[in-house]
């Protein structure tokens, strides 16, 4: 059972792949020991924590949290593509793993930038794929990250070793300094708030996986000044 859910996750994966690569960003979901990094923030502190894991996915990450939770934890899960929903809701209503704690999860189809929920969340995980994206939108989450998180709260999320490198050889001036752009506010992140990395050498393909922990609804003090919207590419 466990074989013939991972091939049709892999299926319906595959198809978003081809159909939204903007927004899907992976040619396959995240490898078990990716998702153990990604997870390993729940389940640390002494009393509930409020989970949030963006970009669920087909949800193995998702997985391996619900293996963490407390039982008065509670675990939103934010996803855009309504095939990702509706596969999520299916797990959630006939998965026994899930089922667990179905009562304490919602699904919310939305962008993450929507969210409203500020200052709530203790544990952030984002499987965004940030390369993808403009430098306003990353940006923009990365500041909604901090508006959502509640003082002291963790957020972990990944990009694949050398990806913007890569890319960076591959493709013409415009795309290079979207490129670069996402880079610059991605290292200012890093400088500020990252308290440890790790590389997942076993995933297809190897990935870094970043651990920050953030103030709550602030914003980076050593470099507030926002990239400048020029460094942009389509």
């Amino acid at each position: 059972m466990l074989m013939q859910q991972r091939f049709s996750d892999y299926r319906l994966f595959w198809r978003e792949f081809r159909q939204t690569f903007q927004s899907t960003g992976a040619l396959l979901p995240s490898g078990r020991l990716l998702a153990r990094s990604l997870a390993s923030r729940v389940g640390t502190a002494d009393q509930p924590q409020k989970i949030l894991e963006v970009g669920p996915g087909t949800g193995p990450v998702t997985s391996r949290i619900i293996s963490r939770l407390g039982p008065d934890d509670r675990l939103d899960l934010v996803e855009l593509n309504e095939r990702f929903v509706d596969l999520l809701q299916d797990r959630l209503e006939n998965d026994p793993h899930w089922q667990t704690a179905a009562g304490r999860i919602r699904v919310l189809q939305m962008p993450v930038e929507e969210v409203e929920a500020i200052g709530h969340y203790d544990v952030i995980v984002s499987g965004l794929p940030l390369n993808n994206f403009s430098c306003e939108l990353v940006e923009r989450i990365l500041a909604q990250f901090h508006r959502l998180a509640a003082p002291q709260a963790s957020l972990s999320f990944f990009e694949y070793v050398a990806v913007r490198k890569a890319k960076s050889l591959l493709t013409k001036h415009a795309e290079r300094r979207r490129l670069s752009g996402i880079e610059q506010l991605l290292v200012r992140e890093f400088d500020a708030w990252e308290v440890g990395r790790q590389c997942i050498l076993a995933n297809v393909p190897p990935a870094w996986v970043h651990h920050l922990q953030l103030p709550g609804n602030a914003k980076p003090e050593n470099n507030p000044e926002s990239v400048e919207p020029t460094v942009a590419g389509q």
